[in-house]
């Protein structure tokens, strides 16, 4: 360990966040509060991926817009949410991990 390192301040860990199932026009509301809260109080967030099965527009707006207002890292996506990325693009500028604890040491 350095001096520096010895110096520096440990920041607390971010939030993690964990939604499952599909998220939808319809589910995603409580994801939206969630998220508006975590950035309220926290400069990153994480949103763990690996439960979420489905997610539609509404969804992929929301990762995105979150990107644009904090520090967002995608831990583990599932494969549909990796597919949903990948296809409009998203992946090349989100800061995605393959697991929750390489987000978390990120």
């Amino acid at each position: 360990m350095t001096a520096d390192e010895e110096l520096a301040p440990s920041l607390p860990a971010p939030p993690v966040l964990a939604p499952a199932g599909e998220l939808d026009i319809d589910s995603i509301g409580p994801l939206t509060a969630e998220i508006e809260t975590a950035l309220a109080q926290h400069d990153s967030i994480v949103l763990d991926a690996s439960s979420i099965t489905f997610g539609d527009s509404m969804f992929l707006r929301l990762v995105l817009s979150t990107h644009g207002q904090g520090n967002l890292r995608i831990a583990a996506p599932s494969p549909t949410v990796t597919r949903l990325f990948r296809v409009v693009g998203a992946d090349t500028v989100l800061q995605i991990y393959p697991t929750l604890e390489d987000a978390l040491a990120a």
